[in-house]
């Protein structure tokens, strides 16, 4: 492909030095640059891409997009290969690879799924109704990647894909001859542009809550990531009679500042009148949710699997969709009942114990709080006992909130790991320790601290009583626990399971057969 045409793809240029050039690939690694490539020179946290031009071009790059100024890069072998200035690279990237592509997203309906939590749900629940309407749908969320009828793991600590995996998927959709994919869109996602070169005809928000202030450094930035879903229907590129149309949730804080955004068409879920899809006469078990859907359309009993009020919210979310690309209300009623468990999500693990045990990927003190909540619902007159932690490098004011709903909303807790990666175990425990303790909690009484999350869960395992809920919260359907710099195998559910067999899942630093003696 002609580099001049993969930078009209480009919302703006610069400044080229150098003619067209044939193009054979896109990189952005030079290490991976082979003849003929382009490579785009990103400016990451601690790795500036502009350092690797020259390595680029010595491995056949002939093309280079990056954002410093030629006069900034003295030492380059100019002449040697074309030079295209961008404002910035990582939004560069996604329109170059959508290019390569063939602009896949825009031959088929694309709805975008964002918020705190509730995503990965909301992407399920709206593919499974895309697919009762008849439809070819295929989806991408953390849990997994479905392409046509392939289903794709997609990794361990992963969220929205980068840009060129995101158009690959993309293009691998069209080809597989879907008409509408669903994608759950990460704020990180939104800020790094991977979802640059997405033109979306839906944008969805669940909520915005507390979460990811390490990165984004304020709530504030952290919102304005996730509008940028929003905003950038404006400019994505109209499909026949499909308006643009974002569908936001009237009971969130976000409301009030994504209603004033301009776009063809809004549609509002909540749980009051006030809303176009409203929910009433909810009855809630362990084994199911009911409640009466009312919508613009007119009104559905709905029947499902996924436990909790928190789920009536992502199934308002998901029925939005429904009304938005104007399916039946049967559809919608099929669709979601067709969604039995979402990995990671309020999932049972059933050894043939006489209390409940459940995994969630609960990690936000919003989230926890739903969470132990909705254990409370299933215990009848027994006791919640949570296991959770908190995350190294990651937002440390989660530390304190998350210990103050544990201490309110649990009976029993055991503080243990959860991704500590590089911070001191001990010390992100102590932290939620200490907020259980101002709450009236006592140490060895209400709460323990276990560093290994095997030996934690176990422990729960061990004081559960018959109609208790053990829930494990924070990793979910995640495969991995980082320690150090280092992912070390790790799924709850497995260690779920061999707690209650009365075993603990080692394979960790923390383990007890790991530990080294000094």
């Amino acid at each position: 492909m002609h580099l001049n045409q993969l930078t009209q793809a480009l919302p703006t240029v610069l400044g080229q030095v150098g003619g067209d050039a044939i193009v054979h690939g896109i990189a952005a690694d030079s290490r991976s640059v082979h003849p003929g490539d382009l490579f785009v020179a990103v400016s990451g946290v601690s790795v500036d891409g502009h350092r690797f031009i020259a390595d680029a071009v010595d491995n056949g790059a002939v093309a280079v997009i990056g954002e410093r100024s030629p006069q900034t890069l003295p030492h380059l072998p100019w002449g040697a290969f074309t030079y295209v200035r961008v404002p910035d690279s990582r939004e560069a990237l996604g329109w170059l690879c959508a290019a390569w592509e063939g602009f896949p997203s825009r031959r088929m309906t694309l709805v975008g799924v964002t918020g705190t939590e509730g995503k990965t749900t909301t992407v399920a629940l709206v593919h499974s109704i895309l697919q009762a309407a008849g439809l070819s749908a295929s989806m991408i969320s953390t849990v997994s990647a479905r392409i046509g009828n392939e289903e794709l793991d997609t990794g361990l600590h992963t969220t929205t894909p980068n840009a060129p995996e995101m158009q690959r998927y993309l293009h691998q959709m069209v080809e597989s001859g879907s008409t509408h994919a669903v994608l759950e869109v990460t704020s990180h996602g939104l800020a790094q542009h991977r979802v640059a070169g997405c033109d979306f005809d839906v944008a969805v928000i669940t909520n915005i809550t507390h979460e990811h202030l390490d990165y984004h450094g304020t709530f504030d930035e952290y919102r304005a990531a996730k509008t940028r879903l929003f905003t950038g229907l404006r400019h994505s590129s109209r499909k026949s009679d499909i308006p643009k149309i974002a569908v936001l949730n009237r009971d969130d804080e976000s409301y009030s500042t994504l209603r004033e955004l301009t776009v063809e068409r809004q549609i509002v879920y909540g749980m009051t009148q006030s809303a176009d899809l409203w929910a009433d006469s909810a009855a809630f078990s362990p084994e199911y949710t009911r409640f009466e859907l009312h919508t613009p359309k007119g009104d559905v009993p709905i029947e499902t699997a996924l436990v909790g009020d928190y789920n009536v919210g992502n199934i308002l979310a998901a029925a939005s969709v429904g009304i938005a690309l104007k399916l039946d209300l049967d559809a919608i009623r099929l669709g979601v009942a067709a969604v039995k468990a979402v990995p990671g999500r309020m999932e049972r693990i059933v050894e043939g114990q006489d209390f409940t045990a459940i995994v969630d990927f609960a990690h936000t003190p919003n989230a926890l709080d739903h969470a132990l909540r909705t254990a409370r619902t299933m215990t009848g007159d027994g006791r919640v006992i949570a296991v959770f932690g908190c995350a190294g490098l990651r937002d440390r004011e989660k530390r304190t909130a998350m210990g103050t709903v544990a201490a309110e909303l649990a009976d029993l807790v055991i503080i243990t790991a959860e991704d500590p990666r590089t911070e001191d175990l001990d010390e992100i425990m102590s932290v939620t320790a200490r907020a259980m303790i101002v709450r009236g909690r006592q140490e060895g009484v209400h709460f323990w601290r276990v560093p290994d999350r095997g030996e934690a869960i176990l422990l729960a395992c061990q004081r559960a009583k018959p109609g208790d809920v053990v829930i494990a919260c924070g990793k979910g359907h995640e495969q991995s626990m980082c320690f150090g710099t280092i992912e070390y195998p790790w799924d709850d559910r497995t260690a779920m399971r061999e707690a209650l067999r009365g075993q603990s899942l080692g394979g960790l630093p923390t383990s007890p057969q790991r530990r080294v003696s000094s």
